[in-house]
């Protein structure tokens, strides 16, 4: 796995809420090795969102913003759904 894959995998187990390193910690352990850079690059920018965001937008507590609302957000939710 390159550097940046590696630092991506750290911070998504690391966000700061207990939820979102579960769930998107989960996701980047199992998927991010395997993402294509263009996925990859959709995944990196979810670190810039707040997490309170990420939480209601993933819990479907407020909807998706447009920008995000793209592939590896819909690969997130599905994988949520196996957790």
């Amino acid at each position: 796995m390159d550097d940046r894959r590696k630092r991506m995998k750290f911070r998504f187990n690391h966000m700061g809420m207990a939820e979102n390193d579960v769930l998107f910690g989960s996701f980047a352990n199992a998927h991010l090795e395997t993402l294509s850079d263009e996925l990859v690059d959709q995944l990196e920018a979810l670190l810039d969102v707040n997490d309170n965001d990420l939480f209601n937008w993933a819990a479907g507590r407020e909807p998706v913003p447009e920008k995000y609302d793209n592939e590896i957000f819909n690969l997130i939710q599905n994988f949520k759904l196996s957790l």
